[in-house]
């Protein structure tokens, strides 16, 4: 039954508060005003004359003054409820006289008490809207609290997962590094050996080279995560480009050394801070990328150049190209999909994930994309800082 009532009021507020203010506040005085002169013309006839109009009619000012706004409404009452009183509840009834004892005194002492009310009503009003505003912004403080902390708490519960998987990652990383390094030696002493037979040399170059790419990926691994964690911190110290660039080149050779490669240098001296051996394992990278995924190894391009105040590398090939899924994998600095984990992709994803994440410990940019003319072109760029003259 109370929440029936609680539903009922609150629906009449709504519908009160939806008048107009001047015509909601007209029609509140009016209907207290006449309500008053009702009560008050009703307990005289039934008291015998005793009149106790002035009271009724000050509590009628006061509920005014609560239900309107400002101080103009509570005043007017109380001066019209003078009036009613001098004129309908005084004798001579029906007529208006000042000179009826002590009525200037009473009516003023009325309006004053009136005035009175109505400011403290107004004050009274004014204290409980800022104790409702207060209530909604504690409680939407509160909300918001809740909300921040739930937040705080996946963040927290995703970055304990996160280093949970980098843990683990590097032990296995760690613990595979060393027998596969061993696999590749062996491997290599054998296929030395003159009393291999080419069946077997066949098979064992192709272990070599699965050795060897399982030991790329296992560094690429461990230094996307160490870059990530902040455990590998920059080496930063002013290099060529060039130099770096040429180191880079000569490890690829030796990986492959039946692949090609053309080194496109411009006449800018590319002289920049960085760390030497982490910008060349992202051209490694690139290049064996290239090498390995692009079904092209006569016609691999790899440039370095000044764009404003970047030194810019790209690696380019006339193979296949991106497709849409791998391209969309790489510009999100994903792994490759799963669909596309075969030979062709192998390692992709993971080696264009370190280097996503060396290039943006240094403050650089990693992209791309597919050449009009066939193939496909990476690119990074690092900051120059412009040597004093």
């Amino acid at each position: 039954m109370s929440q029936r009532f609680q539903d009922l009021y609150h629906w009449l507020n709504i519908q009160f508060h939806r008048i107009p203010a001047i015509p909601r506040n007209f029609g509140v005085m009016a209907l207290f005003l006449c309500c008053a002169y009702w009560i008050s013309s009703i307990l005289i006839s039934h008291t015998g004359g005793e009149n106790n109009s002035a009271l009724v009619f000050v509590l009628a000012v006061v509920l005014i003054s609560l239900l309107t706004s400002g101080y103009f409404y509570g005043v007017a009452a109380s001066i019209i409820g003078a009036l009613f009183i001098n004129i309908y509840f005084m004798e001579p009834y029906d007529a208006f006289s000042l000179s009826r004892t002590g009525y200037p005194v009473a009516m003023l002492s009325m309006v004053v008490i009136s005035c009175v009310v109505c400011a403290l009503t107004a004050r009274v009003k004014k204290q409980a809207i800022e104790a409702v505003h207060r209530e909604k912004k504690t409680r939407a403080l509160y909300e918001q609290n809740e909300k921040l902390n739930a937040e705080k708490a996946a963040i927290q519960l995703e970055s304990e997962r996160a280093a949970i998987r980098e843990n683990i990652l590097r032990a296995v990383s760690h613990d595979l590094r060393t027998p596969l390094t061993s696999i590749s030696g062996t491997v290599s002493v054998l296929l030395e050996s003159p009393e291999i037979s080419p069946k077997n040399l066949t098979m064992l170059s192709d272990i070599k080279q699965d050795a060897d790419s399982l030991i790329v990926m296992v560094e690429n691994l461990l230094s996307v995560t160490r870059v990530q964690d902040g455990t590998m911190p920059l080496k930063m110290r002013e290099e060529m480009l060039e130099e770096v660039a040429g180191d880079a080149l000569l490890t690829t050779r030796r990986r492959f050394p039946d692949c090609h490669v053309e080194l496109d240098l411009s006449e800018d001296i590319l002289y920049l801070p960085m760390d030497s051996l982490l910008v060349k394992q992202v051209i490694v990278n690139l290049l064996e990328n290239a090498i390995r995924h692009s079904g092209d190894t006569e016609h691999i391009t790899l440039r370095l150049y000044r764009q404003e105040d970047w030194a810019v590398a790209e690696v380019r090939d006339q193979g296949q190209g991106l497709s849409p899924e791998v391209y969309q994998a790489v510009k999100a600095g994903q792994p490759m999909p799963r669909s596309l984990s075969g030979d062709s992709t192998r390692g992709m994803g993971i080696g264009l994930s370190v280097c996503q994440n060396i290039i943006k410990a240094h403050g650089g940019f990693f992209t791309a994309e597919n050449h009009t003319g066939g193939g496909a072109v990476f690119r990074f760029g690092l900051p120059i800082e412009d040597q004093p003259a």
